[in-house]
């Protein structure tokens, strides 16, 4: 090694250490010392056998990837030892550290330790982050991680990790003491801590700890600190009702109305049939469901009322007499609760053998949409199948009997039509499809990377909307109409009007594909689930991002907002519900129970409950109230009770796709089932 490499050496290894006054110092030390040409005194660079022995072992070692294994080792072995009260916050640590060492030694070009690396420590993180590990396994050269969507957006993004400030101590000073260079620089270039005072928080109360953001912490916070108007509308049909004090009149006359016909009715066919006792029965039954459903109703009266706030949209004008038939329902409406669980109706699709993508209901219940991966979109009049053979039909649901409706996909026998509509243009699988409020229209979404308008009068495609460049997984109407959003694979959400054939507003932000999108109540507003384990709340009108949800470890798939835009509750894949409060942006509770993707969730008209549906072949019902109030003691004991299921609806090993709100006291379930017997 001759003097100028040697120089070169040191100046560059004091730089990428960041001793910027060493630096400046040796720089000055050597121009003294070519300035000074009668210096005998000075060390032999090139003849001192040690020093170069030194430098060569130096730049050997720099960035061997020997050290990753063992500096990792060290980091593992003394997380697993430590106190328990800290144990588990210091275990999050590992798998940010583990993917990012696993990285780093695929870019430097050491693919076969890498694989070795990956495949001693994998099984620590198996647990909580399979899915992840089985995508990083496919990264076998330098190319991948920027090829790969999933390792790109963790070469580019922190970690956030929420940590107590002893731990975090405790982790520095471990890391300093055993001289962890590799780690600690990991851990400064790759994780966000989030340090707050005190002690440790709980194992169960974890849900927020690891997570991914497309950005720093402080970016996301300063985003989950705008301000958010999440009411209703100042001329909704509910704030008139409210302000009239006709929606609590009318349906405390209707229920005393209906309960007197039902005590004079009773006591006639008592009096007729002779069946006095089983009639008294029924009588007591009735009146002690009916208090119940009062003394619960003061629970559910103390929830605030939400505010009042204007429309950024220009909205539709409502038909008369649609408006009157919606406030009559809203009049007529049963207060829902834990003692009065509604009335559920389940539909099923037979013989689609697994080519069925999604099913939709129209808000009234009498259309039903089904996509199907031959590219067709069928709608069916439950209206027209019950004039058909209704007798047939509920024959059909407790017996299994193939009649017409297990008979989809052709004529009748003497060349009749068929029982539905087909809508075919899409070239593509259709993903998703949803009803407009009247049930005019239909939308569909597909793989062919449009969105097509569908009239159920004209039975006939009305327009083709194109926009995204790659599958659309989901489309959803306004809920007042005209306007539409949807989201693809393209890492993007986008606003519609159905008078406009390009988009409004394009919403992008999310590192991966968003898989599912929700309006808010009041139109102002739309909320986007995505792979990137992250829910995002979006202003219409601006385009602008204004709430970031972190919770999840895995893929979102279902969305849901509370008629009163307060909530929203999310599912994703492992089967996890979480409800959000959107004015905080934070978690309320998370509700625990399914076993398998969450595909559907829908709350009742008033916000008291909330349905799920699953792939583990349930729907579940929750107690909205209950979830969103833990009680202190739960709080302060740290294994809060977060199984708040009313009910648990299990079908016979069939997926639930859709959960649809009818009236105040009816959810619709459809699901498939694919066995060629039919029903059983």
């Amino acid at each position: 090694m001759d003097d100028s490499r040697l120089t070169d050496f040191v100046t560059t290894f004091l730089k990428k250490k960041g001793f910027n006054e060493a630096e400046t110092a040796f720089r000055a030390e050597l121009q003294r010392k070519n300035n000074n040409s009668s210096n005998n005194n000075s060390i032999d660079v090139l003849n001192d056998p040690e020093l170069s022995k030194f430098f060569r072992s130096f730049s050997e070692s720099e960035d061997g990837p020997a050290r990753y294994q063992d500096e990792y080792s060290k980091l593992r072995s003394w997380t697993y030892s430590s106190l328990d009260l800290y144990k588990h916050e210091l275990l999050h640590v590992l798998y940010p550290v583990f993917i990012h060492c696993f990285m780093d030694l695929v870019a430097k070009k050491h693919i076969q330790e890498a694989r070795t690396f990956f495949n001693s420590f994998r099984e620590d993180h198996e647990m909580l982050h399979l899915r992840d590990l089985q995508k990083l396994e496919g990264v076998l050269t330098p190319s991948h991680l920027e090829e790969m969507e999933f390792a790109h957006s963790l070469r580019h993004s922190k970690v956030n990790i929420k940590i107590c400030q002893y731990s975090y101590e405790l982790l520095l000073q471990y890391l300093h003491k055993t001289q962890c260079t590799k780690m600690l620089g990991i851990i400064n270039e790759r994780i966000n801590f989030e340090v707050s005072p005190g002690q440790p928080s709980s194992i169960s109360d974890d849900a927020e700890i690891v997570t991914l953001i497309g950005s720093n912490q402080d970016a996301a916070n300063k985003i989950n600190q705008k301000e958010v108007h999440w009411g209703l509308l100042e001329d909704s049909l509910e704030s008139r009702l409210e302000k009239t004090g006709g929606l609590l009149s009318d349906s405390e006359k209707a229920e005393g109305e209906n309960k007197e016909g039902e005590v004079d009715e009773n006591k006639k066919r008592s009096v007729e049939g002779g069946k006095q006792g089983t009639s008294m029965k029924k009588l007591k039954k009735d009146k002690a469901i009916n208090a119940t459903a009062k003394t619960s109703r003061p629970e559910a009266n103390t929830v605030p009322v939400a505010p009042r706030v204007k429309s950024e949209l220009a909205l539709p004008v409502m038909p008369v007499e649609v408006e009157q038939s919606f406030l009559e329902d809203l009049r007529n409406r049963v207060q829902l609760s834990s003692v009065a669980l509604p009335s559920v109706c389940f539909y099923t699709f037979i013989n689609t053998h697994n080519g069925l993508n999604c099913a939709s209901i129209s808000h009234d219940g009498s259309l039903v949409a089904g996509g199907f991966s031959d590219s067709s979109l069928k709608v069916w009049d439950m209206a027209k199948l019950g004039q058909q053979t209704r007798s047939l039909l509920v024959s059909a649901v407790s017996q299994g009997e193939n009649d017409t409706t297990a008979k989809e996909d052709t004529l009748g026998a003497n060349g009749s039509k068929r029982s539905y509509t087909l809508f075919q243009g899409h070239s593509g699988p259709v993903y998703s499809a949803s009803f407009s409020p009247l049930g005019d229209y239909i939308l569909s979404c597909s793989a062919d990377a449009t969105i097509r308008l569908w009239s159920t009068k004209l039975n006939a495609n009305l327009v083709c909307y194109k926009g995204h460049n790659y599958p659309v997984w989901d489309v959803q109407f306004s809920p007042l109409g005209h306007y539409f959003a949807s989201c693809s694979h393209d890492r993007t959400a986008r606003v519609w009007s159905i008078d406009r054939i390009q988009p409004l507003r394009i919403a992008a932000g999310h590192l991966s594909d968003v898989d599912c999108v929700r309006w808010h109540a009041n139109s102002n507003y739309i909320a986007t689930g995505s792979s990137d384990k992250t829910v995002r709340l979006w202003d219409v009108v601006s385009g602008d991002c204004v709430r970031i949800f972190v919770g999840h470890r895995s893929m979102i798939l279902s969305l849901a907002m509370s008629p009163d835009g307060r909530y929203m509750a999310s599912g994703d894949e492992d089967g996890a519900i979480m409800m959000w409060d959107l004015a905080s942006g934070r978690c309320v509770t998370p509700l625990m129970g399914h076993t398998s993707c969450v595909w559907s969730l829908a709350f009742s008209c008033e916000g008291t409950l909330l349905a799920s549906g699953s792939a583990d072949s349930t729907v579940k019902l929750w107690d909205v109230t209950t979830s969103t109030k833990v009680p202190k003691t739960e709080e302060k004991s740290g294994n809060p009770n977060r199984l708040r299921s009313l009910k648990t609806l299990p079908t016979k090993s069939t997926p639930v796709y859709t959960v649809q709100v009818l009236l105040e006291f009816y959810f619709i379930f459809p699901f498939l089932f694919s066995s060629p017997e039919g029903v059983k």
